[in-house]
């Protein structure tokens, strides 16, 4: 026993018997210092009681994090509840199939085009219709608990247990969008093009949305973006070709074409042959082999077979045509970045410019030295680090599809090249130009498109004769582009080709004959 009470050490009978103590005597204090000792015990023990302890830091820091949104005082769940109620009243038996969940949506002040989730979220599906019972406890849970539209759109999407949204989550969503908005209507006689749209939209949401490149949008990702102002706006823009960032036909149809015109066995898959023709062998060889090499894909099956799925086509086109999005720079340089060290040093740019050199070579065109090259990048892109490139620094260049096409493409290197230094300022400092590179391209591309059909349509027609009917559709943006041929009944051998040939290139011809 220690006794750390000065007072107590100096007695001298105390120390005395600590001294019979230290020899292996009993020891037995005296009375007197039982009390003195308990008295100071008792005065140890008050003092610690009395002892406060600084307030928690948590009684000072309001509430900032709101995973599900911030919770609103003001909201009257029970009238809400009670304008459902009168809504579903209006339906035999109190239930309502797909069709009437458009007014179920406005009596939850949710936008029109959200009817296919309330109804798929209330176990529509199953039944082929929603009762009011359901229904109500459904909304009124997610009502207590999601406090913001991004909140209650991934609860009505997800599958049990998640707090995310994967990509099949979304076709449910986008099957009722494609079955109902007018201004997709001539896609109802063309159903084998359904998936490969709501694909395409579905690669376009996770490539501006995701940005974490986790495959997994959270509702954090969600309310960052504008998917749903896009969403809401479905239900005012009845041509959806002006819905030009996820739900444009003509995009679809651009990206389908261009990948078609690759896919020569028409399996949805190409390999890195196919990839490299795309326009005319523009892209360099080590840069396709970044991208089969898993650096920007997903899908190992198709990376152990060495191909990249249309999925993945629609990211490499839209990073391809528009080089200044976040996304696209993060897409190229994950593939510039060899070592994967989030730095982008001289050797790997010398890696890159190495074939560039090459090619001009072999169109007589002198390449400038990498030295100087890599002078004028640098200027470009203007380092925090000196002797690496980050992907910080790209975000804060304003010409980075410049310092990619450098690297990697020719054909836009030349063009660059061709064209005056201030006019590629000004296109870098214009940043509040109405459309995007990507809308641009889009927009030329589906002019070309429509040309061409136009002029096979006017040979096809000059062509055939009068004995036998024909009849030619495409899916095109403003509707089945229908015309009506006259050919004879045993067309003569180039007739025969070109219709064969246009409908290798194109996949959504339909011939018939009457």
């Amino acid at each position: 026993m220690r006794i750390k009470e000065i007072s107590l050490r100096q007695d001298p009978d105390l120390r005395k018997e600590l001294a019979l103590l230290a020899r292996g005597c009993d020891f037995v204090l005296p009375s007197r210092f039982k009390k003195r000792l308990r008295a100071f015990q008792q005065v140890q023990v008050q003092a610690k009681k009395e002892e406060t302890l600084p307030p928690s830091l948590s009684q000072t820091i309001p509430t900032f994090y709101f995973p599900r949104g911030c919770p609103k005082e003001k909201v009257n769940i029970d009238a809400v509840i009670a304008k459902i109620e009168r809504t579903f009243s209006q339906f035999p038996n109190e239930r309502a199939t797909l069709d009437d969940m458009g007014k179920v949506a406005k009596a939850c002040e949710c936008p029109l085009y959200w009817k296919g989730p309330l109804f798929y979220c209330a176990g529509g599906e199953r039944t082929g219709y929603v009762s009011v019972h359901k229904f109500v406890a459904m909304w009124r849970k997610i009502l207590q608990t999601c406090y913001d539209d991004a909140a209650k759109f991934v609860h009505l999407l997800m599958n049990p247990g998640c707090n995310y949204l994967v990509q099949e989550d979304f076709i449910p969503f986008l099957q009722d969008v494609v079955n109902s908005h007018p201004g997709l209507s001539f896609l109802k006689e063309a159903s084998e093009f359904h998936s490969r749209y709501i694909t395409t939209v579905i690669q376009r949401i996770f490539y501006t949305v995701n940005r974490s490149w986790s495959g997994k949008i959270t509702c954090n990702e969600l309310r960052k973006s504008n998917f749903l102002q896009n969403v809401a706006l479905l239900e005012e823009e009845a041509d959806i070709n002006q819905l030009t960032e996820y739900f444009s036909y003509e995009h679809f149809y651009v990206i389908y074409c261009k990948f078609w015109e690759l896919d020569t066995d028409h399996d949805l898959y190409i390999d890195r042959k196919d990839l490299a023709r795309h326009n005319d062998h523009a892209i360099s060889s080590r840069m396709i082999e970044r991208i089969f090499s898993g650096a920007v894909t997903r899908g190992r099956k198709a990376q152990k077979d060495g191909k990249i799925s249309y999925a993945d086509f629609v990211w490499f086109l839209i990073s391809e045509e528009d080089k200044k999005t976040p996304t696209s720079i993060e897409y190229w340089f994950r593939c510039m970045d060899l070592d994967g060290d989030g730095v982008l040093s001289m050797y790997e740019l010398e890696y890159f410019y190495e074939e560039q050199c090459q090619k001009l070579d072999n169109m007589a065109i002198e390449p400038l030295p990498f030295e100087d090259c890599l002078c004028q990048m640098l200027d470009l892109v203007k380092p925090q680090y000196e002797g690496k490139i980050t992907l910080h620094d790209l975000k804060r260049c304003k010409l980075t599809n410049v310092f990619f096409d450098t690297f990697f493409n020719t054909e836009k290197y030349l063009d660059r090249e061709e064209r005056d230094q201030f006019s590629m300022l000004r296109d870098g400092e214009g940043e509040s130009q109405e459309l995007s590179d990507w809308e641009k391209y889009a927009a030329e591309e589906y002019d070309i498109l429509v040309a061409e059909e136009a002029v096979f349509k006017a040979r096809l027609d000059g062509a055939l004769g009068n004995l036998v009917w024909w009849e030619v559709s495409l899916p095109m943006a403003g509707g089945w582009n229908w015309a009506i041929f006259k050919v004879p009944s045993n067309p003569n051998h180039s007739v025969t080709l070109l219709l064969s040939r246009q409908c290798q290139s194109r996949s959504f011809f339909r011939i018939s004959c009457h």
